[in-house]
């Protein structure tokens, strides 16, 4: 991986030496792999015929170098932001009235996961789409993922991570921008429409943290809702208790104890692997196996930027610093003024009831699928640019704005 100064941004290029990739492929000829019970499937986590067959292609037909140009074919950088460095791809578009965009991945994503999103939001015209939709984006890659990994210090929450985002699109000349997200992406871009609303355009969201029901519902919470909405709350409520008992293991540790994890998962590339599809495979809107929902060569480059930067003990971290945080980081959010749109994918891991959304946001927009899961950019990103576009020109048309 190379890169130069220039005025604090500096120019980034992959360029991952080739004993890194004859390293991973001795570790994966030398799999120690554990016995496990028949019959079981995914129950007990992920089933070692579909592993084993996953590590084959893996070592002998995925190509790291084709996956490399192609992320190089967007312009990346560096920078450093509070102390740390921080890595993004930048696309201006060629239309010079475009919206800026900030677009952030969460975990166990990596800015890879808009490899299918960020051309077309940028050039729309070369993609079948009205120039008038077009984006300046920017895809940061999170303090203490892939290429903006490890932080030299603790506290990067999605707070401090989206005054990072502020200042990083201010550095890039974007003094007014837009910000999308899912997952982690979802809180820092929500926390940047709170905080900085004099700044931010608007919010695109395909997840909203804290929306739906997580206790069982009474008749006080039901009252005054229609049935529509009843039923939803209902199963928002059984979706949050099944996932609450079977589905937080990696959260737990992450937010306990990420640094023991981390020597398992930077040592052991089938076991970082292990750690990551098993939740596309929970996670995405399949049947049976991730790649119903998912491209394999894709899932496998993000599994790839965990694997040779070594993050994903600092990746983890940020599940410790919520759970640890102090000060602004662990007051209430007050509620958002930034105009905000909720793209509901059916297979997200939670449900999210509007009229939660509409306590806490200044909901603008509220889009249901009948199709798509938790990473809708890899998943759906056709559903997602056509939502993301329609939200921001609903907000260059509408009335005042």
């Amino acid at each position: 991986m190379t890169s130069s100064s220039d005025d604090g941004i500096r120019p980034f290029r992959i360029d991952v030496p080739q004993r890194d990739l004859d390293d991973l492929h001795d570790r994966l000829d030398r799999v120690r792999w554990p016995d496990e019970l028949p019959g079981t499937g995914w129950s007990y986590g992920v089933p070692g015929a579909y592993l084993r067959e996953l590590v084959r292609y893996w070592r002998h037909d995925y190509d790291w170098r084709a996956a490399e140009a192609r992320l190089n074919a967007w312009p990346q950088f560096t920078t450093t932001i509070d102390g740390s460095t921080v890595h993004f791809a930048h696309l201006r578009s060629p239309e010079p009235d475009a919206t800026p965009l900030v677009l952030t991945h969460g975990w166990p994503g990596s800015f890879a996961e808009f490899l299918d999103v960020a051309g077309p939001l940028a050039d729309p015209a070369a993609h079948g789409g009205d120039p008038a939709d077009a984006f300046h984006v920017v895809v940061p890659s999170l303090p203490g993922f892939g290429f903006s990994g490890p932080p030299a210090d603790t506290g990067w929450e999605a707070g401090r991570i989206s005054d990072a985002w502020a200042d990083l699109m201010g550095r890039l000349g974007y003094p007014r921008f837009g910000a999308q997200g899912g997952d982690w992406g979802a809180a820092v871009s929500r926390e940047l429409g709170r905080a900085h609303p004099d700044r931010v355009i608007g919010v695109h969201l395909n997840l909203l943290p804290g929306s739906q029901q997580t206790a069982e519902p009474t008749e006080d919470d039901l009252a005054g809702l229609g049935p529509g909405e009843r039923e939803r709350t209902l199963a928002s409520w059984r979706r949050w208790r099944a996932w609450s008992a079977e589905g937080t293991g990696y959260a737990v540790q992450q937010s306990t104890r990420p640094q023991t994890l981390a020597y398992a998962l930077t040592d052991s590339p089938v076991g970082q692997l292990a750690w990551i599809v098993e939740k596309f495979q929970a996670w995405t809107d399949s049947d049976e196996l991730p790649e119903e929902a998912v491209d394999r060569d894709l899932m496998l480059t993000g599994v790839m930027l965990y694997w040779l930067t070594g993050t994903a003990g600092s990746a983890a971290r940020v599940y410790y610093e919520r759970a640890h945080a102090t000060g602004r980081a662990a007051r209430p959010a007050e509620p958002s003024t930034a105009p905000t749109a909720l793209a509901v994918f059916p297979r997200e891991i939670q449900t999210p009831l509007r009229h939660r959304a509409e306590r806490t946001e200044n909901l603008l927009r509220w889009t249901e699928f009948d199709r798509g899961g938790h990473f809708a950019a890899m998943e759906e990103p056709d559903l997602l640019i056509g939502d993301v576009r329609a939200f921001f020109r609903q907000l260059r048309e509408g009335p005042g704005v």
